[in-house]
């Protein structure tokens, strides 16, 4: 299979509908669930999110995504993937920049991944690229061009949707791909750990607490959290705290120390502090900043 043709067609695809539908920020949220076009026409500012498991197939141009101190650098031939809800920090550094992303289901790798007998690695940072594979190229190409026929979309997009699923299992992300299937495995039973963080992230959480919900000892999760996050737990959280404090100043106009104690600081000048060493400026300025200029917390 050609790789370099399925792209050079995919990237055409994705242009065409990037024209027609993508916002001012070059997102297009496609009506197929868990799909997005994305483009840019000149490199980004630094932008924080919090990621979700997802491929992004890059088709022109390259992008910076970081996750605590571990940076992974991809450009058009490439795939990202990730692997588990952490916090990123991500920046287009060359343009033009044209990518498709597609959210990850986990209950169609738990199906998949029991059939394909081939190795997991589980403890590997949750953010990886590696050239995409040509069966990829080929089935994200065939979903995409669902969108000139919206009535088979209902009809046809799960059933594409499993395929594209099945080549990652099958090709070069698919040791990684395949813990998000396994149980018992180190990345799902952080992941537990990291849906109480995600769902009480203003209030004080203990190691243990953590540790607790992902039925693991103190040590190994402590070990397994860092090594699938490449943070602690308590940086995590942090990082968490702080983009939710800048989305409520951005989206929502709350005030700085409004927000500060909404996602838990007691002290509006740790905030303060904390949210310039994280962003690059204070939360006033930073907030309008935003307001002139917009921003945009495109993941991949």
């Amino acid at each position: 299979m050609n790789t370099t043709r399925s792209t050079d067609t995919l990237l055409a695809t994705v242009q065409r509908h990037a024209d027609m539908h993508a916002n001012d920020d070059g997102l297009a949220r496609t009506p197929i669930p868990g799909l997005t076009t994305i483009r840019a026409h000149a490199p980004s500012e630094l932008a924080h999110a919090m990621s979700q498991p997802l491929l992004c197939l890059v088709l022109q141009g390259r992008k910076q995504v970081s996750m605590g101190a571990h940076t992974v650098s991809f450009g058009a031939g490439d795939s990202l993937l990730i692997t588990a809800d952490v916090p990123t920090v991500s920046q287009i550094t060359q343009a033009p920049y044209c990518s498709v992303v597609l959210d990850l289901d986990p209950s169609v790798i738990a199906e998949l991944a029991p059939q394909m007998q081939d190795a997991v690695d589980d403890d590997a940072p949750a953010v990886r690229s590696a050239p995409t594979d040509a069966e990829v190229a080929d089935a994200a190409l065939r979903l995409m061009r669902l969108l000139d026929h919206p009535a088979s979309i209902p009809v046809l997009h799960a059933q594409r949707v499993r395929e594209l699923h099945y080549w990652l299992l099958a090709g070069r992300h698919g040791a990684a791909i395949r813990r998000l299937g396994w149980p018992a495995g180190h990345t799902r039973r952080v992941a537990r750990a990291v849906a109480v963080l995600r769902t009480d992230f203003a209030r004080a959480i203990t190691v243990e607490e953590l540790a607790a919900a992902a039925d693991m000892s103190h040590s190994s999760f402590h070990q397994h959290f860092r090594r699938i996050t490449s943070l602690s737990p308590l940086q995590f959280q942090k990082q968490l705290r702080l983009i939710e404090a800048r989305r409520l100043m951005q989206a929502e106009g709350v005030a700085a120390s409004s927000a500060a104690f909404a996602v838990g600081y007691e002290s509006a000048s740790q905030f303060s502090r904390e949210f310039r060493r994280m962003f690059g400026a204070p939360p006033a300025q930073d907030r309008d900043a935003a307001k002139r200029g917009g921003q945009a917390a495109v993941n991949a």
